[in-house]
């Protein structure tokens, strides 16, 4: 059986084909979800592949692509033509902007924003239309759909999580002794103090929507919160939130555009996000990344 070059082995990671430990003469291809959702049809694409091209078994990665396994070397330009010609790709590795991971919002009946459409959009501008620009280490994103936090949005370089925080008329309040709002919520941030409701500690999560009789929550702030430089792995490190609500995806869109910008400008060599930001610090990154600058030099940082 063939064995790779190491120089053939670095050039295929390059394409997201790892090489299998238990041989080094296979690989294992990582086939995009895009949203960490597929079709049936794509599905049953993704076996007959494995069992064409591979040793016929398949795993889910953590990121939630569907990994091919136990492929030989000379197989993988096959595998990658017939996946192209059924819309798939493989991928995912590298110093750049990774697969995106989404929990199931969308369908979740905790699910504040739409985590499938959003997820999708960033794939395609980012993933893809960044796939070429190198940046100091890989940039991970996920994309909650509310304050469970399933996938862990932040832990990873940056992450975007539904939000949904009560805004409370405190002259309609009753104080009532049980309150209906006050039981509902689950973290129990809601709680009656002085004949008043309050929930200073709010995490936004919704979930006390419609819960009050009288009308004492008169509307919500609702929109996407965005985590920066969260990572989980060798090093770890618990993203912190910006100040800013966002109220829409195009807004969330270019705040993500401008933390991909800002890392490849103010990034060094082989340093995560994380320490990016630590070495700027927190509350000079948010002003960069909120003041629409990194948009407006976006050509500059891209040719360096």
């Amino acid at each position: 059986m063939y064995k790779p070059t190491p120089e053939e082995i670095a050039k295929v990671k390059g394409m997201g084909f790892l090489i299998d430990k238990t041989t080094y003469c296979h690989f294992n291809g990582r086939v995009l979800t895009v949203n960490g959702r597929i079709d049936a049809d794509k599905l049953t694409v993704i076996a007959e592949a494995a069992k064409k091209y591979a040793g016929s078994a398949v795993g889910l990665t953590t990121r939630q692509t569907i990994e091919i396994q136990h492929i030989p070397y000379e197989n993988i330009e096959p595998l990658i033509e017939f996946l192209r010609e059924h819309d798939l790709e493989i991928g995912g590795t590298g110093p750049k902007v990774r697969p995106i991971v989404s929990c199931k919002g969308t369908t979740c009946q905790y699910g504040l924003i739409d985590t499938f459409s959003l997820s999708e959009k960033i794939h395609h501008v980012f993933y893809k239309g960044y796939h070429e620009v190198k940046l100091p280490h890989k940039f991970k994103i996920a994309v909650g759909g509310c304050p469970n936090n399933c996938v862990k949005p932040d832990l990873n370089d940056l992450g975007v999580i539904g939000h949904k925080k009560p805004i409370f008329n405190t002259e309609i309040c009753r104080g009532c002794k049980v309150c209906q709002v006050e039981k509902a919520c689950p973290v129990k941030a809601a709680r009656v103090e002085n004949g008043k409701i309050t929930s200073p500690e709010c995490n936004g999560c919704g979930r006390c929507d419609g819960k009050c009789p009288f009308g004492a929550i008169e509307g919500y702030n609702v929109g996407y919160r965005v985590y920066v430089g969260g990572r989980w792995g060798k090093k770890t490190a618990m993203g912190r939130p910006l100040q800013t609500i966002f109220a829409s995806e195009d807004e969330v869109m270019k705040l993500i555009e401008s933390a991909i910008l800002f890392f490849r400008l103010y990034g060094e060599a082989g340093e995560r996000f994380a320490d990016t930001i630590k070495r700027v610090g927190f509350e000079e990154t948010e002003r960069i990344l909120t003041s629409g600058e990194m948009i407006e030099k976006k050509d500059e940082i891209l040719a360096k």
